[in-house]
Parts: structure tokens; sequence; C-alpha cells
């Protein structure tokens, strides 16, 4: 599978030669993060072309750590699911986000912003259950950004997932969350809290009472946000 082999025995070599070509462990981010179809993990590495994804997940599935299966009813769709060898890889992937968590500097992690990605971890993340029975659409807007990527809707009801559109759904908006890329992602990271971002004028809600009385209930950070940065 790989494109480059060290040509060493030893099992650190013989694992790098297969997770660390370009994109491979970003990519197992996404199917540990439970991620399946194709459009899904593209969403998740929006800057990778569709041609290397097709790669990736073959080589993958050369390596026996993802096997793919047709979706039942779908014609001709398939999904991807991590085998045995795959799902051992999860706390591999957890250690290596913690470390960057701890030992990547802030600024490093802040020149390197992404609406599509930021948009798409926090949808995945959203915990509906303090939230209404009833349908809650939410819309983020970034006011540094520009018009095709400035506005963003979150759509929440309860036993579905949550939907992530960047066109107008048409629905009603019931709460707005209006603030900047970066401060955005510092809430996400855990940075800064959304109740300070708020005090500063940094992060302005409107809408719901409920929804932003209950904003750090079901507004879920990054996995990582609770781990202690160690550098500045």
């Amino acid at each position: 599978m790989a494109e480059g082999s060290y040509n060493q025995f030893c099992p650190v070599a013989m694992a790098a030669e297969i997770l660390c070509t370009r994109w491979t462990m970003v990519l197992l981010r996404e199917l540990v993060a439970g991620s399946t179809r194709f459009n899904e993990l593209r969403r998740g590495v929006p800057r990778m072309s569709p041609a290397l994804l097709s790669k990736r997940l073959r080589d993958l599935e050369d390596a026996g750590i993802v096997e793919r299966r047709p979706v039942r009813g779908g014609e001709a769709v398939s999904e991807y699911a991590l085998t045995p060898a795959g799902r051992d890889l999860q706390p591999v992937i957890e250690a290596v986000g913690v470390w960057g968590q701890k030992w990547v500097e802030t600024n490093a992690s802040l020149e390197k912003l992404d609406p599509s990605l930021l948009m798409w971890d926090m949808r995945r993340n959203i915990d509906p259950s303090p939230m209404p029975d009833t349908r809650s659409t939410i819309q983020v807007i970034f006011s540094d950004q520009p018009e095709a990527r400035r506005n963003w809707w979150l759509i929440v009801q309860q036993g579905a997932d949550v939907d992530l559109c960047s066109v107008d759904p048409g629905f009603d908006v019931d709460l707005y969350l209006a603030t900047d890329l970066r401060t955005m992602t510092e809430i996400w990271m855990g940075y800064v809290g959304a109740d300070k971002a708020k005090a500063d004028g940094r992060l302005l809600v409107t809408g719901s009472r409920g929804l932003e009385r209950n904003l750090t209930t079901w507004f879920g950070l990054s996995p990582f946000a609770k781990v202690d940065k160690l550098v500045a």
C-alpha cells in the first residue's frame, strides 16, 4: 500500500508506511468519528480531492483497515466501515489528537481556519437531548467570511441526525449565533468559553431564550477541548 518504504521490519516503521501517507490520518479520524458515506467523508476532509479520497479508501481496504459494504436499498451505493483492525486504531487517533491539543501552539492551530470543517465537526457533537422535541434551526453567521461561506444552518430534531446546510433550508430560525470564524474556532476548541466570548462582545446570540440559556449544554465542544494545553 505504501507509496514509499522505510525498508525496516520494525512495527512502527511498518505501521507508518500504512498510516502516514498524506491525508490518511485525518481520513481515519473521520471514520473513527462515525462517517460512513463517501460524501460524508468528503465533508470531513473538504480540501482532499475526490480522486485522492477514493485512492486512500482503496489503500485502507487493501490494508484490512476498512471494508466497503453495499447500502441496503441504495442502488450502486456503498458505505465504509472500520474492520476490527481499523477499530483498534481509535485510541491511536485519539492519542494523536490529545498530543496535538497539548503541544501544538494555539496560534499555529488558529492560522488554519476552515468554516466547512468547523461546522461539520460541530454538527456531529451537538447533543439534542436538552433541546425541544420539535425541530430547532440554528443559524451560524461568520461575519468575517465571504458571502458563500458566511451562513450555515444546523437543523436539530430528536431521533434524527443533525443536518448541516450551507444553503438556506427555508425553516424559521430559532437561534442565531453571530461571530467571526476565529472566535467560533476558539470556542469549539476550548480556548475560550462561550459565556466569555458573549461578555466580550465577540459572540452575539439572539432568538430562543431556552436554547440560549442551555447553549453550553447542547452545544458540544471538540472531543479535545477538555485537554489542557501545555504550550501557549
